[in-house]
């Protein structure tokens, strides 16, 4: 099975100094390639964007390699670069804009919102036969994306202050109007022509700014994951990259079986989405099949076992399980940053995140494919910077 995925990460740049975000975006990438690294909304923000792969392995050397040029970038001048859905010590004023004229309308059209915006996100695209198969898969997919949520939390403070979830960014997120659980639709027209509503209404400028938690390419044959932080550990990225092409691949099979999929009821879903942005893998969460409140670990366990067959198809099964053992066994980002700031302070998760983020004091590297294949591209629709509607 030959279903590739690409992966997009934000980072926060901060000040090594004193650990606050700083808006210097545009002098960390005039010390990069410009391909594979692009700003954002904001200049306290850089964002990468992997090569197209078949296996865990070489995504996971791609992502690594990719952090340490980071990295090496911005420590020349005196920063880092941070992966977590918020910086710790983030300034309690509007954002630096990106000279852009679509970042400049988005600031005046959505002022506070665009505002701040200071947060980060992993995104993740995996193939798919066609553009009505990804709009197809997403009703089957979208219950299991808070379980992704939850491995993936790293932002519990926000501009200094501990905001009691495990993921604020999900909260800041979905304050924009297209943010959020995607709904039904039957095929990519309608799926089309229901974004061409929203654009036609003024609610968003273009097709980019669908920020639902997941979305089809609007060119290429890709589905997207939006719903995720950005995460301090490279392992924690490959892993929910495994789990997001189980997801898709599983569905896709499930469709050409001609399962039905859906009830048409997607209004637990943005419950769902709270829940685990409250409480990350140290709580409950809503369990996708009974709709019933039900330990993180247990609901883990059990997408894990679901999608067994399509991971063992890929060749994932042993990194997966392994991946995920070990963040049931020590816990979200977001637990960390907080026992951190409990035991030594703010400052003190800003160098933890850096450290992270760097893959320093950690021999964690995926354990081996299975198949030891790979099929790899610089260039393709997963993942590569021009298949990104920002």
């Amino acid at each position: 099975m030959n279903v590739r995925m690409g992966v997009e990460e934000e980072f926060h740049i901060l000040e090594v100094e004193s650990g606050l975000l700083v808006p210097r975006a545009d002098q960390v990438l005039r010390r990069l390639p410009k391909r594979g690294f692009t700003e954002e909304l904001h200049q306290s923000t850089v964002e990468s964007n992997s090569g197209v792969y078949a296996s865990l392995d070489s995504l996971y050397a791609d992502l690594s390699r990719t952090r340490r040029r980071l990295d090496r970038a911005a420590s020349s001048l005196g920063l880092a670069v941070v992966a977590a859905g918020t910086a710790p010590l983030a300034p309690a004023r509007p954002g630096h804009p990106t000279a852009d004229a679509r970042y400049r309308h988005m600031v005046d059209e959505y002022r506070q919102v665009a505002d701040e915006q200071l947060i980060c996100g992993a995104q993740i695209h995996v193939d798919v036969p066609d553009r009505d198969t990804a709009v197809g898969v997403m009703c089957p997919i979208s219950p299991w994306l808070p379980v992704l949520l939850a491995l993936s939390a790293s932002s519990p403070f926000w501009q200094g202050s501990d905001t009691g979830y495990a993921s604020w960014r999900t909260l800041v997120w979905q304050r924009w109007p297209t943010a959020g659980p995607v709904g039904c639709y039957a095929d990519g027209a309608e799926y089309d022509a229901a974004v061409d509503e929203l654009v036609q209404a003024g609610i968003i400028s273009d097709a980019g700014m669908i920020y639902y938690d997941l979305r089809p390419s609007d060119h290429l044959p890709t589905l997207e994951l939006r719903i995720c932080d950005a995460c301090p550990r490279v392992e924690t990225v490959v892993l929910i990259a495994g789990l997001f092409r189980a997801l898709v691949t599983d569905a896709c099979d499930r469709r050409a079986a001609g399962e039905v999929a859906c009830d048409g009821h997607h209004e637990w879903l943005r419950g769902a989405s709270w829940r685990a942005a409250r409480s990350g893998l140290e709580g409950t969460l809503v369990h996708p099949e009974t709709r019933r409140k039900a330990p993180a670990a247990r609901v883990v366990g059990e997408l894990l076992s679901r999608l067994r067959p399509a991971l063992e198809a890929h060749g994932d099964w042993q990194t997966v399980n392994t991946l995920t053992q070990q963040a049931l066994a020590e816990g979200s980002a977001a637990r960390r940053i907080r026992r951190t700031a409990s035991e030594e302070g703010l400052l003190a998760c800003a160098d933890m995140l850096i450290s992270e983020t760097r893959g320093e004091g950690r021999n964690r590297r995926p354990p081996p494919h299975g198949r030891g294949k790979s099929a790899s591209s610089a260039t393709g629709p997963a993942g590569a910077p021009e298949a990104v509607a920002r």
